[in-house]
């Protein structure tokens, strides 16, 4: 292979490094995930427990985000654990601004069950701000209850 060539090569291999480290940059996890659990408790009979927590995963440049959640089964008798399963993935979720740019945001959400879910699980909210202007956005999404969630974004005015 000539020189020109590896060149090339090393050139095309550092840049497709390069691109994907910068996207990889573009890709922030929320700060303030949470765990709730859940126990069914009979005497003389098995007891299981269940654990989940979420967190969100957001494009800084897009403003397009990511719900994640995972979860945890033990089913246990009086002497053994008997089954654990676990499972878990993220949802794509809207872009909460049309347009590209450097944003900032944080998430939280209600936990089941809650005197705040009326409907269902709960539900939760995001905050995006954009970094290069005033420019912030809350947006809260619940449960229906009826099988689709309610969401609606709204613009801060600053006075």
């Amino acid at each position: 292979m000539n020189l020109v060539t590896k060149i090339g090569l090393v050139s095309a291999v550092s840049l497709v490094t390069l691109a994907s480290a910068a996207r990889a940059d573009e890709f922030k996890l929320s700060n303030n995930q949470r765990i709730a659990c859940s126990r069914g408790l009979s005497a003389g009979k098995l007891n299981t427990a269940i654990c989940k927590s979420y967190a969100y995963v957001f494009n800084v440049k897009t403003s397009e985000y990511f719900r994640c959640q995972v979860s945890l089964s033990l089913t246990r008798d009086n002497k053994e654990v008997i089954n654990v399963q676990a499972d878990g993935g993220c949802a794509k979720k809207p872009r909460v601004f049309d347009t590209d740019s450097s944003y900032e945001f944080d998430a939280t959400e209600t936990e089941p069950a809650n005197t705040n879910s009326f409907f269902g699980n709960g539900g939760y909210s995001i905050w995006v701000a954009d970094k290069t202007q005033q420019k912030v956005r809350g947006c809260i999404t619940i449960s229906s209850g009826l099988g689709s969630d309610i969401s609606k974004c709204l613009d801060m005015t600053f006075q």
